[in-house]
């Protein structure tokens, strides 16, 4: 299954299952239990945002080894977790804006993972039980104030509006976590691609030692990493992510 958010005829924002160019409304998010209303809309009629709205986003950081080598850092041998604000996200389509262009801003393509279910202290090997669906995003990062905040945390540098492209759509099978390739493109020329294959810390060991340290609940998405090949963001770049069986997420550069 598809599932995306969107609006349609200038009324709220809504759920909805994407199918053979349309889309059927559903009456809740499809992790709350969302069930279909009857109406169906073109899927080209309507616009896409990010296809969830978490309590929180959880980030994994130096999750690559290439990554971690191309900025000078050493690769944790734990898995190195921090928060983005949820009002960083956007959806397909929607500007990534630069509030300090003389900064240093990079992409940042990564699978996201969208729980299903209230997940605490929960055994590796049942982690992935938890899981609603995956989807893309771009874990937009200022290095300048990245730097100037170190040791003490990514928040400012990750957090800004906008800072979080998300999508196009939460698809809940076909995706193996361990086996996805993800591409990014800067106006059309490759930059990324890498494999979770080559993730230190695999998606159901993320998951459970997140468990343990706090709540995730049913819309909460985890960012599980970026490969190598992160680079600076320009106004008018396209930035363009591709993950085989789940679409690609596009967002323009301002």
């Amino acid at each position: 299954m598809r599932y995306i958010r969107y609006v349609a005829e200038d009324a709220p924002a809504r759920w909805g299952v994407a199918a053979g160019g349309s889309v059927e409304e559903l009456d809740a998010a499809p992790y709350a239990g969302g069930r279909p209303t009857g109406r169906v809309f073109p899927l080209d009629s309507v616009q896409l945002l990010a296809p969830v709205e978490p309590s929180k986003i959880v980030c994994i950081g130096r999750n690559y080894q290439d990554h971690a080598a191309e900025l000078g850092n050493v690769a944790p041998p734990e898995p190195m977790f921090f928060l983005k604000a949820p009002s960083a996200l956007i959806g397909p389509g929607e500007a990534i804006v630069l509030p300090h262009p003389e900064h240093t801003v990079h992409w940042e393509a990564e699978l996201a993972v969208v729980v299903g279910r209230r997940m605490k202290n929960v055994a590796e090997e049942d982690a992935l039980q938890y899981v609603f669906g995956y989807t893309i995003a771009n874990d937009v990062s200022d290095r300048d104030f990245q730097r100037a905040d170190a040791p003490f945390g990514f928040g400012r540098a990750k957090s800004f509006d906008t800072f979080c492209p998300c999508g196009p759509a939460v698809v809940t099978a076909g995706i193996d976590p361990s086996d996805a390739l993800i591409t990014l493109t800067c106006n059309d020329e490759v930059r990324q691609s890498g494999s979770t294959r080559q993730m230190l810390h695999p998606v159901p060991k993320l998951l459970s030692q997140l468990s343990h340290i706090m709540t995730l609940l049913p819309g909460d998405l985890v960012l599980t990493g970026t490969p190598r090949g992160v680079g600076a963001m320009r106004p008018g770049d396209l930035i363009e992510i591709h993950v085989p069986g789940i679409g690609t997420l596009a967002n323009p550069v301002v």
